[in-house]
């Protein structure tokens, strides 16, 4: 997604060789324009998959989600990081390690949110290790649903997570992928694969 590739270069931020910031436009501070064109990029690519629900995990990936919610006219579901009041006991629980924080978290959906007839889409904002996909994907097999696809706004492609996603063996669309962040600078897969680097 071209417009999404100009904002990474333009306002991203290298910390290190694995770590991209990009809260001015996606994870703290959110473009709702640009979010808008993310949701609208991936309900064209998982328009013909019957999707009956959305899951995500709180909170990056639920201005994603939402929005592509909105065009696949689906409802979003979130994992929860902390147990509510209204969640105090049952539902669907698994523990997910996040890179970036460096910390497990358990995260926990209510009884009734998935069923075995649905057909779930998982949307996120980063794809670095996986784990954040492959835990909602825990869940979703807990409520014995269906993983239509996978879809990430910024895909790391030098690490890990793809090759574990791949091994669900279900679509994965990542709107930018990128291949490095070495030196400080920010190089995209396909920039590599077209010799423009």
């Amino acid at each position: 997604m071209d417009e999404l590739k100009a904002r990474i270069l333009a306002e991203g931020q290298v910390i290190s060789n694995g770590v991209l910031k990009v809260d001015h436009f996606l994870n703290h501070q959110i473009d709702p324009k640009l979010m808008q064109k993310i949701g609208q990029a991936f309900a064209d690519r998982f328009k013909e998959s019957d999707i009956t629900k959305i899951i995500t995990v709180e909170s990056s990936g639920i201005a994603p989600a939402v929005m592509t919610g909105l065009y696949l006219q689906v409802p979003v579901i979130f994992a929860r990081k902390k147990r509510s009041l209204t969640l105090s006991s049952g539902g669907l629980e698994t523990e997910v390690f996040s890179y970036t924080k460096h910390e497990k978290n358990h995260v926990f959906l209510a009884d009734g949110m998935l069923t075995a007839k649905d057909h779930v889409l998982i949307i996120d904002d980063f794809l670095a290790k996986g784990e954040a996909a492959l835990g909602l994907t825990r869940l979703i097999n807990q409520a014995g649903a269906y993983l239509s696809g996978i879809g990430i706004v910024i895909e790391k492609s030098f690490q890990e997570g793809r090759k574990k996603l791949e091994e669900l063996g279900c679509p994965i669309c990542s709107l930018a992928r990128i291949a490095s962040l070495e030196h400080g600078k920010v190089t995209f897969l396909e920039d590599i694969r077209e010799g423009t680097h």
